[in-house]
């Protein structure tokens, strides 16, 4: 994950995305349309309906592309910067793109909320789903007891994008949560 440097604020980001599940709502709602229907464009125009929410997506933007500009993954530059500038780390937290796509994504009207996020998405998603699967179980570590929030056997729906690991050692160690 880059961040903006070391630093608080970087424990503060590599907290807030091990624990925002906290924000995940547990009720089903039905999944997100529309975006899929939307052209598949570069990177520039896919944040500029993003600017009035995130007013400097397009520096962080411009500087994901030009540390994608020989991607070794089979992704076009603009793919694979679209999940660099999602795994960005912004100096400020709040006007983070991952923290403000995951709160459209969790929001009671998101599809609404997501209208702006449309053709971001379609390129975001496109590129993940391109990046040849793994079989491999993803663990999710939290710091909290959630066991009162999740039952056994239960189909749980997490809209917002979680930050996973395939070793589940990785999740023992201390300064996982440090």
């Amino acid at each position: 994950m880059a961040t903006a440097g070391g630093g608080e604020e970087a424990t503060a980001q590599r907290i807030l995305r091990i624990t925002d599940i906290i924000d995940e709502p547990l009720q089903f709602t039905a999944p997100i349309g529309g975006y899929e229907e939307m052209p598949l464009v570069p990177l520039e125009k896919a944040v500029e309906p993003l600017v009035s929410i995130l007013p400097a997506v397009k520096s962080h933007a411009y500087v994901a592309k030009q540390k994608c500009e020989n991607p070794a993954d089979g992704l076009t530059q603009d793919e694979s910067a679209s999940i660099m500038l999602y795994t960005m780390g912004w100096k400020t937290l709040d006007k983070c793109l991952y923290v403000a796509l995951n709160n459209a994504l969790r929001s009671p009207d998101r599809q609404q909320s997501l209208e702006p996020w449309y053709l971001f998405l379609r390129l975001f998603l496109n590129a993940l789903f391109r990046l040849p699967s793994l079989p491999k179980t993803a663990y999710r570590g939290v710091k909290l007891d959630l066991s009162e929030r999740y039952t056994a056997g239960k189909t749980i729906v997490w809209w917002g994008f979680s930050s996973c690991t395939t070793a589940v050692s990785g999740l023992d160690q201390d300064n996982f949560w440090e």
